[in-house]
């Protein structure tokens, strides 16, 4: 059976049509491409569109999950989509840039296979922005499979970007700052 080439594009439901078309286009240096009275379309590369947002009418705003920092909202669905970026040093410079437009990461993690931070749209869906710790697929695909169902800490290792940023000047390499409390 053949598999897709690539995930072509996502495509959110909401209310807030205006105020998540800015902030992704912030977060992923996407441009607007086209949109009417209830769908819009970006993209941040060669592809037609990579999100859509579309606007039904009146939706119920999703919350948070009382208590919980892992799933976007407290009900079934989407719980986040990631976005690869090109190096640890693209990722630390998308952080500091959006830090100074007011868009932090909720949580950053370095899962071993990928240095991850985790940020909330406006309508409160979880967005990866992330790079992986490995060359090649194949040794990252490896490190998953090397993992075991008893690992001690399966999710990763929290991290401070800011302090991630300061390690990046000071010259540290991309190997000792991708395995860093791996």
């Amino acid at each position: 059976m053949p598999s897709p080439k690539k995930l072509s594009h996502l495509v959110l439901q909401t209310n807030r049509r205006e105020a998540m078309i800015e902030w992704y286009c912030k977060v992923l240096g996407a441009q607007l491409l086209h949109q009417n009275k209830q769908i819009a379309f970006i993209s941040y590369d060669d592809e037609h569109h990579r999100v859509a947002f579309i606007d039904p009418g009146p939706l119920a705003d999703k919350a948070p999950a009382e208590g919980k920092t892992a799933r976007a909202g407290g009900e079934v669905g989407l719980h986040h989509v990631a976005f690869t970026m090109g190096s640890l040093d693209e990722l630390a410079d998308q952080y500091i840039d959006l830090k100074e437009r007011g868009i932090t990461p909720h949580r950053c993690v370095n899962h071993g296979v990928t240095t991850s931070m985790y940020f909330y749209d406006p309508d409160h869906n979880q967005v990866e922005l992330l790079v992986d710790n490995f060359a090649t697929a194949i040794e990252g695909q490896n490190y998953m499979r090397s993992r075991s169902a008893t690992d001690k800490n399966p999710v990763g290792i929290d991290f401070d970007p800011e302090e991630l940023v300061k390690k990046i000047q000071t010259g540290l390499s991309i190997e000792e700052l991708q395995t860093i409390n791996a």
